[in-house]
């Protein structure tokens, strides 16, 4: 935040560049072109098990649909 702060202050063209990218640095970049698509997956797989175990093996009841479990009282006429 105080960069963003510091190059607010100071309209430059490499102000702006800095923060429109994020830094000048390129490994940053490097990072996300060499391990993001690696990270997307393997976070989507655990994602997909962590639910798939939750819904197969911790029985929960989750009472999806009322239909057919609730049935209306008999009429009493007085």
């Amino acid at each position: 935040m105080y960069r963003f702060g510091k190059a607010a202050v100071n309209i430059s063209g490499q102000a702006m560049r800095q923060v429109r990218h994020g830094s000048n640095l390129p490994q940053n970049q490097n990072f996300h072109s060499k391990y993001g698509a690696g990270v997307l997956v393997s976070g989507a797989i655990f994602c997909t098990a962590v639910w798939g175990y939750v819904l197969t093996s911790t029985g929960i009841t989750w009472n999806l649909s009322p239909v057919g479990k609730i049935q209306p009282k008999p009429w009493r006429e007085e």
